[in-house]
This record gives structure tokens, C-alpha cells and sequence, in this order.
């Protein structure tokens, strides 16, 4: 039991150690730049992260699905999109929260916010399909497609067009890009809480998707028995 918990203890570990030294932390403090609403970045970005690997994991049990189709297989990859996509939303809200502080507006129409929206409305839409097909089978395997799509639009909205255009994210250097943070606003102290922060976010991520998993397929096996 120790050893299939392991992670699950790291990820709560991790958590305090972020949540607590997230705010003691020293950090940079520039004339208008970030200031201490910096700290965000241990709660915002590392949401994004955990969002990608839990589509990640769902869009592999989706080909897994295509390629033998599995009831689990299926599970596994709607139960992950949909924590991923929980974990999408609470990226768009903590950097309308950051937003607020730094340009007056949760919501500025800024590049990066417009693309982030779109990957999200794009899963969303993955569940709006699902709920509207009755035939089991037929769901599972359209939505399996739609998925693998779905992914591959994540890199366009997110990662690359949102680079090709000025950005009020810090670091924005027109042509050049625009990467999430100017190397000047982080620090090596920082990155002691920055990195935990990635990696407990987003063990917790695949924590609460294992557990509805283990809940869907429980609710399947007792309505398949009763």
C-alpha cells in the first residue's frame, strides 16, 4: 500500500512546501514590473503544465482506444481530459486574477489569453459530442478522434500563434516572442519553489483523475451487477 502511495504523499508534501513558501519566498522587486503578485506564477503556470500532461494522458488512451477498443481505455481518457480541463480553467482564472493586478482587467483580449480560451472551448466541445450520442460504441470512438484533434490544436492556440504577436505577458519581445516570464523576474530561490510547484500540481492532477476512474468504473461494475 506504502509503495503504490508514494507519489500521492510527494504530491502532498509539495503542496505545503509551495503553498508555504510561495509567499515567503524573496522575489525580484523591479520598478513596474511584476512586484509580489510574481508569486502567482507558483499557482498559475504550474496549472497550465498539469493540464497538458493529464491531455496528454488522455489523448494516448484515446489512440489505445482506436487501436483496441476497451471500455477502460475510454474511461481512462475522458476522466483525464476532464481533469484536465478542470485544471485549464483554474489557469484561465489565476491569470485573469494576475491580469487584474498588472493590467487593470482580468481580460484584455491579449494573445496568449484568446488562444488559451479557444484550446479550452475546443475540449469543452469534446464533451458537448459525447453527450450527444446514446450508442456507447459510437460515442467512444468519435470522441476518441475528436480527442486526438482536439490535442493537436493545443499547440497552435497555446504554444505557437500567441508567440507570433506582441503580448502584454511579461517578457514580450515583439518578433522575437513572447515567452511567459522575463528571465529578469525570476530568481534562483524562486526556482526552488517553482519546480515543486510543477511537479506537485501536477501529481495531484493524475491523483484526482485516478480517482474518477476508480469511481466510474465502480458505478459501471455495480450498474452492470444490479
Amino acid at each position: 500500500m506504502i509503495r503504490q502511495s508514494w507519489w500521492k504523499l510527494l504530491s502532498f508534501v509539495l503542496l505545503m512546501y509551495v503553498c508555504s513558501m510561495g509567499f515567503i519566498v524573496k522575489v525580484p522587486l523591479l520598478d513596474g514590473r511584476l512586484q509580489q503578485s510574481v508569486r502567482n506564477l507558483f499557482f498559475h503556470v504550474p496549472m497550465w503544465i498539469c493540464m497538458m500532461t493529464l491531455f496528454s494522458v488522455s489523448v494516448y488512451y484515446a489512440v489505445r482506444f482506436l487501436r483496441n477498443p476497451q471500455t477502460n481505455y475510454d474511461l481512462y481518457s475522458v476522466e483525464f481530459a476532464r481533469t484536465g480541463l478542470l485544471f485549464g480553467f483554474l489557469g484561465i482564472t489565476t491569470g485573469a486574477i494576475w491580469a487584474n493586478y498588472q493590467w487593470g482587467e482580468p481580460w484584455s483580449g491579449d494573445p496568449k489569453q484568446n488562444g488559451a480560451a479557444i484550446a479550452l472551448l475546443i475540449y469543452f466541445a469534446y464533451f458537448v459530442l459525447r453527450g450527444s450520442m446514446n450508442d456507447t460504441d459510437k460515442r467512444s470512438r468519435i470522441s476518441a478522434v475528436y480527442n486526438v484533434f482536439a490535442y493537436c490544436m493545443l499547440f497552435p492556440t497555446i504554444w505557437i500563434l500567441p508567440r507570433l504577436t506582441e503580448s502584454l505577458h511579461p517578457g514580450g519581445r515583439g518578433s522575437e516572442g513572447n515567452p511567459g516570464l522575463n528571465p529578469d523576474d525570476t530568481t534562483a530561490a524562486m526556482k526552488t519553489v517553482m519546480i515543486p510547484a510543477f511537479i506537485g500540481w501536477t501529481l495531484l492532477g493524475i491523483w484526482i483523475a485516478s480517482l474518477r476512474v476508480r469511481l466510474r468504473i465502480y458505478q459501471e461494475n455495480k450498474t452492470s451487477n444490479g
